[in-house]
C-alpha cells in the first residue's frame, strides 16, 4: 500500500508553526529557522531536534512551544514532583521505548504522562494500554526527560531475565552454591556488575549488600548519605554473594567467618579499587564494597576549599623542614585528598618524597609510593622502618593505626623528616589524646607536631533547585547574627534525585601547634580546644556556617555533619 502524504505546502505550514512560535517569542532568528528547515528537508530529524542540536534554542524552549502548539501542558521535569505510584505502573523498558514518564495522578482513572514527542499517536495508544488507565499527555524537554528516566528507575535492577535463567537450573543449587563455576554463572555476574556500575555512576563511595528475610537490599552511600539503589531477589542472593566473594578472592565455602578482600576494576576507562568486607548476619552474609578511585593529576591546595586564613596556616605548617602534619576525621571525610594536595605542593626536584599507603589512591609523578601488603608481610610499621633508612625528606603515612606506627612516625617527625599522616578522631584537639592513648610520649608530641587539621564533608546544595528562605529567630544565632545575603535551603529536583544536594564540600578546622598549645599537650582535650579557639582557630561548625552564608550548603546539612558537640 502506497502511503499518501499531504501536499508539500501543508507540511511546510506544520513545520513553520513551531518555528513561528519560537520566532514570536524572540527565541530564534528567521535565519536560524531557515537553516533548520533546510536541514529538515535533507534528513529525518524533527524541527525541534534540529534547533536544539544546533544550539538555536534550548530543549525547554522547544518543549514549551510544542506544548503550546498542541494545546498541552508543559512539565518542567527538573522541578516537578514525580509520584512513585504513577511511575510504578509503567515498566522501565516501556518508558524508555516510548520516551515517556508518568508524572502524577490527575484522578483515580487519569495519569499525566510527560513525553518528548506529542505527535506520536501510536505510542500514546500503547501507553494507555500499558498503564491500564486514561492518560493526559504533557510535553517535557527531551534532555530533562532522559535524566528523569535515569533517576526514577535507578532503584530497579532488571532481574526478570536473570531470575528466569536461575529458575531453569537446579533450584537446590541456587540456594546453596559452593563452587566457583556456579557462582560465576552469567546471571550472578550480570546482576553484580549492573549494581556496581549503577552505584559508581551515581557517585557512591560505598555499596552495602544487606540480606533480609525476603531478599537482599542494596544501598549506596552517595554524598555521604545512604540511599537504596536496588533489591536482589532471594533466589539470586547466594549467587550474587558468592560472585562478590570470588571477585575479592575470598573463600565462598566459609559462611561463618568475617573476611576481607580487594579487587581492581576499570569503570569508564578509569581504574579503581573495591575493598570487600564480608560479615555473617542472621539472614546471610552482608557484603560492603568500598570504592576507591585511583585519581591522577595535580591536586592544588587552593581547590580544597579552605578559607584564606586556614589555607595560609596549613601552608606554613607543611613548609616546615620537619615535624608532623596530621589530618583527622572519620572514614570518607577527605583526609587523603588533603594530604595529597600538600604532598603535591612539596613535590620538586630538591626533595625526596615517599609514601606508604593502603592502598595507593593517587598517582603522582616524582613520588615514591609503596603499598601495604599483608600477604607480602609489608605492614605500615615494617615499611616505615625501611623507608627511614632510604633518606626521605617528606614522608606520607596513609594512616596511623597502631602504637608502633604512631611511635615511628612521630619519632621520624622529630628527627628531621616532614611527616604527613591521618588519624581517625572527631576533631583536632582530640587527636592529641588519641596519640597519647597510642603510648606516644607527650614530650615527643610537644616537639614534633606542626599542625592538626580536622575535616568533614558536607553536601553541596543543588544549584538547580536551591531556594532562599528567611531564617527564624532560632536559626540566627547559629548563622552568626544578622545576614547581608540570602541563605538557601534544599528543595529537590530531578537533577539531584529529589535530595536537594549535588556533590560535597569540605569543612576544615586547622589547629597549628605552637606557643601555649605546646605547653598544653598534657592537658585535657577541653583545655586544648579552648586554647586553640582563643588563639583564633575556626571550628568545624564555624567553617560550615561560612559555607551556609555563601550559599554553598544549608544550615540543616551543617548541623547534620557537625552535630551539637564542639569537642
Amino acid at each position: 500500500m502506497v502511503e499518501v502524504l499531504p501536499p508539500l505546502p501543508l507540511l511546510l505550514r506544520r513545520r513553520a508553526q513551531l518555528g513561528s512560535l519560537l520566532l514570536r517569542d524572540g527565541l530564534i532568528t528567521p535565519e536560524q529557522l531557515e537553516l533548520a528547515l533546510a536541514e529538515k528537508e535533507t534528513g529525518d530529524r524533527r524541527l525541534g531536534e534540529i534547533l536544539v542540536a544546533n544550539d538555536f534554542a534550548s530543549g525547554a524552549e522547544v518543549a514549551r512551544a510544542l506544548a503550546e502548539q498542541h494545546e498541552l501542558e508543559f512539565v518542567d521535569l527538573a522541578r516537578a514532583e514525580i509520584d512513585p505510584q504513577a511511575v510504578a505502573l509503567l515498566p522501565e523498558k516501556l518508558a524508555r521505548r516510548y520516551d515517556a514518564l508518568p508524572v502524577r495522578f490527575l484522578s483515580e482513572e487519569v495519569i499525566l504522562v510527560a513525553v518528548a514527542d506529542p505527535t506520536d499517536i501510536l505510542a500514546s495508544d500503547d501507553l494507555r494500554l500499558a498503564l491500564g488507565v486514561q492518560i493526559r499527555l504533557a510535553v517535557a524537554s527531551g534532555p530533562d526527560l532522559a535524566r528523569a528516566l535515569g533517576r526514577v528507575y535507578r532503584t530497579s535492577v532488571d532481574v526478570e531475565a536473570l531470575e528466569h535463567s536461575a529458575a531453569v537450573g537446579d533450584a537446590g543449587q541456587m540456594e546453596d552454591i559452593r563452587d566457583s563455576a556456579a557462582a560465576s554463572s552469567a546471571p550472578a555476574i550480570k546482576l553484580a556488575n549492573s549494581i556496581i556500575a549503577r552505584a559508581i555512576d551515581e557517585g557512591a563511595s560505598d555499596i552495602h549488600f544487606e540480606p533480609q528475610a525476603d531478599g537482599m537490599v542494596v544501598r549506596a552511600r552517595i554524598d555521604g548519605v545512604m540511599r537504596r539503589i536496588a533489591d536482589v531477589p532471594k533466589t539470586l542472593q547466594p549467587a550474587v554473594t558468592s560472585r562478590l566473594k570470588i571477585m575479592g578472592e575470598l573463600d565462598i565455602a566459609d559462611r561463618r567467618s568475617p573476611q576481607d578482600g580487594r579487587v581492581s576494576i576499570r569503570f569508564g576507562g578509569s581504574p579503581m579499587d573495591l575493598r570487600i568486607a564480608v560479615l555473617p548476619t542472621t539472614h546471610g552474609e552482608q557484603i560492603v564494597l568500598r570504592i576507591l578511585h585511583r585519581a591522577s593529576g595535580r591536586l592544588d591546595l587552593t581547590e580544597l576549599g579552605m578559607s584564606p586564613a586556614a589555607l595560609a596556616t596549613f601552608e606554613r605548617a607543611i613548609r616546615q623542614p620537619f615535624g608532623a602534619v596530621i589530618a583527622c576525621g572519620p572514614t570518607g571525610s577527605g583526609k587523603t585528598t588533603t594530604l595529597y594536595a600538600a604532598l603535591d605542593a612539596l613535590n620538586d626536584d630538591e626533595r625526596v618524597l615517599t609514601t606508604i599507603e593502603d592502598p595507593v589512591e593517587y598517582q603522582i609523578p616524582g613520588v615514591n609510593q609503596i603499598e601495604v601488603s599483608s600477604r607480602a608481610g609489608m605492614s605500615f610499621a615494617r615499611g616505615l622502618r625501611t623507608i627511614l633508612r632510604s633518606d626521605p625528606d617528606v614522608l606520607l603515612v596513609g594512616e596511623v593505626r597502631d602504637e608502633e606506627t604512631a611511635r615511628i612516625a612521630i619519632q621520624a617527625a622529630m628527627t628531621g623528616h616532614l611527616v604527613l599522616t591521618s588519624l581517625h578522631t572527631h576533631n583536632a584537639a582530640s587527636s592529641i589524646a588519641r596519640l597519647k592513648d597510642m603510648a606516644v610520649e607527650p614530650g615527643l608530641l610537644a616537639t614534633s607536631l606542626n599542625c592538626i587539621v580536622a575535616q568533614r564533608l558536607a553536601r553541596r546544595l543543588c544549584l538547580e533547585c536551591r531556594e532562599p528562605y528567611e531564617p527564624d529567630e532560632t536559626d540566627l544565632p547559629d548563622l552568626g547574627g544578622s545576614l547581608d545575603a540570602p541563605v538557601y535551603q534544599a528543595r529537590g529536583c530531578v537533577d539531584c534525585a529529589g535530595t536537594g544536594y549535588a556533590g560535597r564540600v569540605a569543612l576544615y578546622e586547622v589547629m597549628p601547634i605552637h606557643g601555649r598549645l605546646r605547653r598544653l599537650i598534657e592537658a585535657s582535650t577541653e583545655e586544648i580546644f579552648a586554647a586553640a579557639v582563643e588563639a583564633g582557630m575556626t571550628t568545624l561548625r564555624e567553617d560550615g556556617i561560612r559555607l551556609v552564608r555563601a550559599g554553598i550548603s544549608s544550615l540543616d546539612e551543617i548541623r547534620r555533619v557537625t552535630g551539637d558537640r564542639l569537642i
